[in-house]
């Protein structure tokens, strides 16, 4: 999840919660809430984070999930319905793709309780 890569990047850039809060200007407590996934971060957030840490979107996003390029590794063959829907996810602005798997994340969630 996403609170855990928060926590191993801040941990690995030897940052406490203080410091690591005001570089991407969120609050102290809002980034322990954060790290608790208690919540998703917002775009913006998201946004700072990549840019402040030069770091993988794709990895921060999905973590594991992504390879060094930051490319999904996909289980099984994609169909046409798949293909069909990266396509449109790509023409996407980010901030709607954003939205996008905030929704999907959401659902799986629901799923799973």
């Amino acid at each position: 999840m996403l609170g855990e890569r928060i926590r191993e990047l801040r941990k690995k850039n030897q940052m406490n919660q203080t410091e690591f809060s005001q570089l991407i200007s969120v609050s102290q407590g809002t980034l322990s809430e954060l790290e608790q996934n208690k919540y998703n971060p917002s775009l913006e957030t998201i946004l700072a984070i990549v840019r402040v840490f030069s770091i993988n979107a794709t990895w921060f996003l999905f973590g594991n999930e992504a390879n060094e390029d930051g490319i999904i590794e996909i289980s099984g063959e994609i169909n046409m319905v798949d293909n069909s829907l990266i396509n449109k996810f790509r023409m996407l602005s980010t901030r709607d793709q954003m939205e996008i798997i905030d929704i999907i994340e959401l659902k799986n969630a629901q799923k799973n309780d």
